[in-house]
């Protein structure tokens, strides 16, 4: 790895992380138990005052076995960097969808960020696959889709290639949403923003009888956006049930249902392709016509779990899940410059970026019934045995995955003609085409059967053996029925590791794995237009430690090594002027810091460094080897502090910091967004009102209103420029029944 050399700014956060182990390596943590920490309700957290309440990610605080891609161990025993964000971080930052949730680690960054839209994330710098890596309690879920967070427990986020029963997956890592279980809450919260927002929520829970118990939860928005005309809506409910049929068998269930309709705001581009836009207002929409309708987004996700103990050793679990996608998408779409004079030609100016003088050609864009559908079923069986002085646990397991697709065949028509520097841009007529029938255009099924061995040769080293096999079948159509493509492939994909444990509060490990993802599109402009490469074979090494400083205080590191082949717009001298292939290798080496936990009584911490040389090597285009990848800045920080003042115990001050390096725009590096930082600040403050407890959070994010590119990213093979959102403050207040 080569030699890191730390920019000013890094410098705060890796400060903080060696106070904190030398502060804490010898106290003792006041923190509430595990099981204390997850069943109290709502209720009991803001009446017990007195109380630390601590929401990091130390292993006490997160039950055994919760991260089932790793089988039932403890996230200090697992051999991979996993962050925890609980429930009360969550409500904190005022976390509302993946945008938000980059803000709580440094391994995350934005990777197509529209507003009214749903938005995509990158971990470690690799873009999760929305088909596959966004999970709704260990299941596969659409991730064209917001999740929503009233109902969640938490949000794991596992990077790298994550554990044997992931399946097919992009190596930066998944998401996986936890969502709360029954419990004794009643609890209403409102609240509002700067620009007038409104929202509202209820989160009921009880248990009907000793072994049956549900939790309900509902929210309505209406949000009112910093970008004109983009003002929103969203109705959310869900349903949580758990059955404790015998005292060996449980059953769990959970239900939700969004409704969400936004317009949706175009991304800018580069300027003639080599130059950032200037004097931008973040409030103007790019394109607004007045027929445009808010892109409308009905989701809806369901999963069954059964466990069943069949003896002290051995434990099946049994899963299913269903989760729909209907998107209605109408954009008066802001892209390239075809139309304009300039770039006409295609060849001085390409045509695939907004115009020099900042003009862009305006498109009617309606794809409405584009229905996605993923649906999945999993066995896991789980046992310990001994051989001689070797302890082994087991996980065998078998899962099928089925994605389908069924769209319409999509408007995509030139209406006209505009300008960044325009207030408004000129009315121009809709197009009168209209979308075609909805018709299949995707059904893929992925067959997966995997297994682990942990076994613990001595108290202090573990070795893990495993591997999952894969069968893909892949079938695409085109919008009259004509197949494009029939996929089929096997894999073997290995996975092993090395624990040490010299000390029950350290661990450290070193492991490797192979993982599978699917292969891209290729742009419409390239000479292989709407063409999808082959599946791609990654290849992980990474090494860590976790110590434990306190009951209450996580301190994590981790090294890894990621490669897999670069698929990338070639330019050649075709007609087009590139041709979309996979040749040579995108590799990402990087480090990650992290603590989570209390400081003392009165003081928690989540801070997260992560540095990652994310570069092509023999792509067979020089100038785009050798220098870092688009929308990968080398450094990334993230820190928020919760401060309980002592002399007003009811008050918790809350306040963030975060810091991304210069980001490259351009495949060659030859266009950078500048380097930013931003600070949030905020409060929580619980008290009674008439013996009911009450919580009041206030957050205010980009106190300083600085400006700055969040998103240099590309989605469907076309380089956008996303804004960061201007200031904007929130406001809650959580009253218990």
């Amino acid at each position: 790895m080569p030699t890191i050399r730390l920019p000013a700014p890094a410098l705060l956060p890796l400060a903080l992380l060696a106070a904190i182990g030398s502060s804490r390596a010898a106290e003792t943590s006041t923190a509430p138990s595990s099981a204390q920490n997850t069943t109290q309700s709502a209720q009991s957290q803001a009446k017990s005052l007195p109380t630390v309440q601590v929401n990091g990610q130390a292993a006490p605080r997160v039950p055994s076995g919760s991260v089932a891609v790793y089988g039932p161990a403890s996230l200090h025993d697992t051999p991979a960097a996993i962050s925890v964000v609980s429930h009360q971080q969550l409500a904190d930052a005022q976390v509302q969808n993946l945008r938000d949730l980059v803000r709580q680690n440094a391994s995350l960054s934005d990777d197509y960020a529209p507003v009214g839209y749903y938005q995509d994330i990158a971990i470690r710098g690799f873009p999760i696959d929305l088909a596959t890596g966004i999970r709704f309690n260990d299941l596969i879920v659409n991730g064209e889709q917001d999740m929503s967070p009233e109902d969640k427990q938490s949000v794991q986020i596992l990077k790298g290639l994550a554990g044997i029963e992931a399946g097919v997956m992009e190596p930066g890592g998944l998401i996986n949403y936890v969502t709360k279980r029954p419990a004794k809450v009643r609890e209403v919260t409102f609240g509002t923003d700067s620009h007038g927002s409104r929202y509202a929520a209820i989160d009921y829970g009880t248990w009907l009888t000793p072994n049956f118990g549900v939790r309900v939860n509902a929210a309505y928005d209406v949000t009112h956006s910093y970008v004109e005309q983009a003002n929103g809506r969203r109705n959310f409910y869900s349903i949580a049930a758990d059955w404790r049929i015998t005292p060996n068998a449980k059953l769990e269930l959970d239900s939700d249902y969004e409704a969400r309709a936004q317009r949706s705001v175009s991304g800018f581009q580069l300027l003639g392709g080599t130059t950032l836009p200037t004097h931008v207002d973040v409030t103007r929409m790019l394109g607004y016509e007045p027929w445009q309708q808010p892109v409308s987004i009905h989701s809806s996700n369901t999963s069954v779990r059964y466990i069943q103990k069949l003896s002290d050793n051995w434990q099946l679990r049994l899963a299913a899940g269903h989760s729909r996608a209907l998107i209605d998408d109408n954009v008066a779409f802001a892209y390239g410059c075809y139309y304009v004079s300039v770039c006409a030609d295609g060849t001085a100016i390409p045509g695939h970026y907004f115009a020099p003088d900042g003009q862009y050609d305006v498109y009617d864009w309606r794809s409405p019934d584009d229905t996605r559908t993923n649906d999945q079923v999993r066995a896991v069986l789980q046992g310990r045995f001994e051989t001689g002085t070797v302890s082994h646990q087991l996980t065998f397991g078998v899962s099928d995955f089925r994605r389908q697709l069924n769209q319409r065949a999509y408007v995509y028509d030139y209406v006209g003609t505009a300008s960044i520097y325009q207030p408004n841009p000129p009315y121009f007529p809709p197009s009168p085409n209209q979308p075609g029938t909805p018709v299949p255009t995707m059904d893929s099924w992925q067959h997966t059967g995997f297994a682990m061995d942990r076994m613990t040769l001595t108290p202090h080293w573990q070795v893990l053996a495993g591997a999952q096999f894969v069968r893909l079948h892949e079938r695409t159509w085109d919008f009259d029925g004509t197949k494009l493509r029939d996929t089929r492939m096997e894999k073997l994909l290995p996975q092993a590791a090395v624990l040490w444990k010299p000390t029950a509060a350290l661990t450290g490990y070193v492991s490797y794995a192979k993982g599978l993802s699917l292969g891209v599109a290729s742009p419409f402009w390239t000479s292989n237009g709407n063409a999808i490469l082959g599946p791609r074979l990654s290849r992980q090494w990474e090494t860590g430690l976790k110590w434990k400083a306190s009951d209450a205080l996580d301190l994590n590191a981790a090294l890894f090594h990621i490669s897999l082949p670069y698929q990338y717009a070639k330019p050649d001298s075709t007609a087009a002027g590139y041709t979309f292939v996979q040749q040579g290798s995108e590799v990402h080496t990087g480090l990650e810091l992290n603590a989570d936990g209390a400081l003392t009584d009165n003081l928690t911490v989540h801070a997260s460094v992560s540095t990652i040389r994310a570069v092509a090597e023999n792509s067979g285009t020089p100038a785009y080897d050798g220098h870092q990848v688009e929308n990968v800045p080398r450094w990334r920080a993230s820190t928020m502090l919760a401060w309980r003042l002592p002399v007003l115990p009811q008050l918790t001050l809350l306040g963030g910091w975060r810091y991304a390096s210069s980001n490259p725009a351009t495949p060659s590096g030859s266009v950078r967004a500048p380097a930013w930082q931003v600070f949030d600040a905020g409060l929580r403050y619980q008290t009674t009102l008439a013996h009911h407890a009450v919580t009041w959070r206030l957050m205010v994010n980009n106190v300083f209103d600085h400006f700055y590119w969040v998103d240099t990213g590309t989605s469907g093979g076309d380089a956008y420029l996303f804004p960061g959102a201007p200031r904007l403050a929130r406001l809650t207040m959580s009253y218990a029944l």
